[in-house]
């Protein structure tokens, strides 16, 4: 039976039309309909229900040990108020989840992971934690909101003191009390290709917090978006989204994660050892332009020279782009921009070519 967010009422209030989705019960979309949500966030700003993520508290003398040993990225130099995003591997390489480390204080870290794969998560870490740290599933403390678009940042300046607001992305403020009295971490976070925030605050104080922003943000044009929003924003800014570009089959490197698997740094991290044998990847994620008639999904072959040559993992029609586009694990010398290739839609070629990432990229004008 799925669960619901503390915010459920709020969303069945708003008209959201309620799916199942990672246990939980979340509007897929509001009535205003997927492509205006999607709009909304590319040109005003949007707020998202992600009270299904799951959160970690790691603390302890050993716990940037343990962080080190558990993630590919390289967290040593981390100060308090910076987050890092990281893939999390397994003895064979594969991508057990993608995460976020806070680092609250010395020897305090917030872990994020996908709802999706939290009971997995946590199992893991607790079974490859050692010396003197404490790991604790702390998901029932927290809500969290996302508020993403290029006017996110004037929105919460109407309700938090504006020193208190994180300026570089991927840092964050802990214990901001906001207008109300409620208390948030702040972080320049997203999963849109936008600027914008993820606010994590207790589950009693989050349905205030909701409503209050949606008041505060109407003049900017904020509007409350759904899962469906969230996957074409994230697809559109080719976001890798766990179970399709990675999974525990899949190595970061072969899914475009090299920038956050540090094979250099001294210290032994979980599958660095099976990284380093398989040496340079054989397939790579890129993107595919849709230049036939067609939508490609994920799970399509990608052919080219009458033979097989990769999956796509994601795609569909992007709304601010206007033209569909998709991503796909292909072997790596057809990983060429402008190559020519084709994708079996139920037994239908759709022709396409390989193009760069991401398919979207915020203007910092």
């Amino acid at each position: 039976m799925e669960k619901k967010t503390p915010l459920y009422e709020n969303h069945v209030a708003w008209k959201g039309k309620i799916v199942p989705f990672a246990g939980y019960l979340l509007p897929v979309q509001y009535e205003t309909g997927v492509i205006k949500e999607h709009m909304a966030v590319r040109e005003d700003c949007g707020l998202f229900d992600v009270s299904h993520m799951g959160e970690v508290r790691l603390t302890g003398k050993d716990a940037l040990v343990n962080i080190q040993h558990l993630v590919t990225n390289d967290c040593s130099k981390m100060v308090a108020g910076q987050a890092k995003y990281s893939p999390m591997c397994n003895e064979e390489g594969g991508v057990v989840d993608d995460l976020l480390v806070y680092k609250l204080e010395e020897e305090s870290y917030l872990i994020v992971v996908n709802a999706a794969n939290k009971e997995k998560d946590v199992n893991w870490m607790k079974a490859h934690i050692t010396g003197e740290a404490e790991l604790s599933d702390v998901s029932e403390e927290y809500a969290q909101l996302a508020l993403q678009g290029p006017k996110a940042e004037q929105i919460l300046e109407k309700i938090c003191d504006k020193s208190k607001i994180p300026q570089k992305y991927y840092t964050f403020t802990n214990e901001c009390v906001l207008t109300g009295g409620i208390s948030c971490l702040v972080s320049r976070t997203g999963y849109t290709g936008e600027d914008g925030f993820e606010l994590y605050c207790s589950p009693d104080s989050v349905g205030a917090l909701w409503e209050l922003l949606l008041k505060e943000g109407k003049e900017f044009g904020l509007i409350p978006c759904g899962l469906g929003a969230r996957d074409t924003l994230r697809l559109e800014a080719a976001m890798p989204l766990y179970g399709h570009e990675m999974d525990d089959t899949i190595s970061p490197l072969e899914a475009g994660l090299a920038f956050a698997v540090k094979l250099a740094r001294q210290e032994d991290f979980i599958g660095k050892e099976a990284l380093q044998k398989k040496g340079e990847p054989s397939v790579t994620r890129v993107g595919l332009e849709v230049t036939g008639r067609g939508i490609i999904r994920e799970h399509c072959s990608i052919m080219a020279d009458g033979k097989k040559i990769g999956e796509s993992t994601s795609g569909t029609h992007c709304p601010y782009l206007g033209k569909a586009v998709a991503m796909a694990l292909v072997q790596k010398e057809y990983a060429v921009l402008g190559t020519v290739v084709e994708a079996d839609i139920r037994g239908r070629l759709v022709e396409a070519k390989v193009c760069s990432l991401p398919f979207y990229k915020r203007s910092l004008g």
